[in-house]
């Protein structure tokens, strides 16, 4: 998957929004076959999960507490190997909102995000709202991967 392709091909949606004939669960198979990774009944389920559900920001503690209501058998560590290995081969983008956090998001295009404290939810910045500006020359022997902006908000009163 690279960051052209929306999340409804993953699960077998044309670009015209209908839907292929095939198994949900083949998709998913075949999908993370053809980024890699073997499809173990671990990352299969947790990526029913993740992906079932559409375009969300999730942390490792949620995809764990919905996997144990799903009544899926995994440890919090294999949550988070399977969200890192997720994120390595494309299929998530990782996101560091505060130093003790870090959600994780279905749609891994370059996008920015609004953060609501207090309630720690992540919302995504309609369209292309924000444009960034001048960026700074980087260092010698490296480039710029992308720019992430996380526009914190509260609520009022």
């Amino acid at each position: 998957m690279n960051d052209q392709t929306p999340l409804r091909e993953f699960f077998g949606a044309t670009p015209t929004g209908a839907v292929r004939r095939g198994c949900p669960l083949s998709d998913l198979r075949d999908k993370l076959r053809r980024v890699g990774l073997r499809p173990t009944r671990q990352r299969v389920s947790l990526g029913w999960l993740l992906f079932g559900k559409g375009d969300r920001h999730i942390t490792a503690e949620m995809l764990f507490d919905e996997a144990a209501r799903a009544r899926i058998p995994v440890s919090l560590a294999t949550v988070y190997n399977t969200l890192h290995q997720f994120t390595e081969t494309g299929l998530l983008r990782q996101l560091a909102v505060d130093g003790s956090k870090a959600y994780f998001d279905t749609n891994p295009s370059e996008h920015h995000h609004f953060f609501i404290e207090g309630e720690d939810a992540l919302v995504d910045v309609p369209g292309d709202a924000i444009a960034v500006g001048e960026l700074p020359q980087p260092p010698e022997g490296l480039e710029i991967a992308g720019v992430e902006v996380i526009v914190r908000l509260r609520r009022k009163g």
